[in-house]
């Protein structure tokens, strides 16, 4: 009976865990597997089945093309900004020159993250103003006002616009992870860099980046899973404009399902985006090794 219930211990104390991913992930991705394969609107209680067509026509929808291209941007500069960037920022704020006045910065840099998305949109909104926005302004008040446009307007410029808005958001979560994993370092490690002669740079290189590799690879995960399922951004400033020129999956699978009525297809859509997720999760943790020890 003893070793029945040290068996069932690991079991019952995952179970919650499971019915939890089984009801709200598991059965719903099945469901909408199954919903790709129909024609039907969110109103009708009525599908009509059409294989494959709907995975047809998406493989010769340019839309889709354009929103994958705008999602691989947003995880690319996401990537290097918030997760790169993120780390330098912790590590300037934790080194002991910079430490007496580091709570101060670590509010700082923190404080977008606690702002409601919508906010952050109005304000970008007006800082993007062509007319009388303050980056035009700025641009124009250093002599450089033939570089000012309308930044949403364009669709050159409407996806790093709306990517640069996120950064501002984001980094400092990610600089705040970082900041916790260094704080765990032990103190001997950098000791013995310096008495070997490295220097910040080389300090930073050889024990910061080692030390924080598993920090580093969340950060990395969440940062690119998050610029695979953006919305609020491109939606709330632009709506996917001008065209379909900052158009995401998400924003496009939204559009399809509640605007176009073609929850079939937003369903497609969303099984894609489902495994652009994860291939990109699995080339994470074969390229990162997260979980391996050297």
């Amino acid at each position: 009976m003893a070793k029945l219930k040290r068996k069932l211990s690991p079991i019952l104390f995952l179970l919650p865990s499971l019915i939890f991913l089984t009801v709200f992930v598991f059965v719903p991705l099945i469901q909408n597997f199954y919903n790709s394969f129909f024609s039907f609107s969110v109103f009708s209680p009525e599908k009509s089945f059409v294989g494959w067509s709907n995975f047809q026509t998406l493989l010769g929808d340019k839309t889709v093309l354009t929103a994958v291209k705008n999602n691989i941007r947003y995880a690319l500069i996401s990537v290097t900004l918030q997760v790169g960037f993120g780390l330098v920022l912790a590590a300037i704020l934790e080194d002991k020159i910079f430490r007496r006045f580091a709570a101060f910065f670590r509010v700082t840099f923190f404080m977008p993250v606690m702002i409601s998305i919508s906010v952050i949109a109005l304000l970008f909104g007006f800082i993007y103003n062509p007319q009388m926005g303050l980056l035009n302004s700025f641009l124009e008040l250093i002599g450089l006002e033939t570089l000012g446009k309308a930044w949403l307007g364009n669709s050159k410029t409407a996806i790093y616009a709306v990517i640069a808005m996120s950064q501002w958001q984001s980094i400092g979560y990610v600089m705040m992870l970082f900041v916790v994993a260094i704080q765990k370092i032990p103190k001997e490690l950098y000791e013995a860099a310096e008495l070997d002669g490295a220097g910040k740079i080389r300090q930073f290189i050889s024990v910061t980046v080692p030390q924080v590799r598993e920090t580093l690879f969340v950060n990395s995960l969440i940062t690119i899973n998050g610029s695979m399922l953006v919305f609020n951004e491109p939606y709330i400033l632009t709506s996917g404009g001008p065209g379909t020129s900052s158009t995401t999956l998400s924003v496009y699978m939204y559009q399809m399902g509640f605007f176009r009525d073609r929850m079939g297809y937003a369903s497609t859509i969303a099984i894609t985006i489902f495994i652009l997720t994860a291939i990109f999760a699995l080339i994470q943790i074969k390229i990162s090794r997260t979980g391996k020890e050297d």
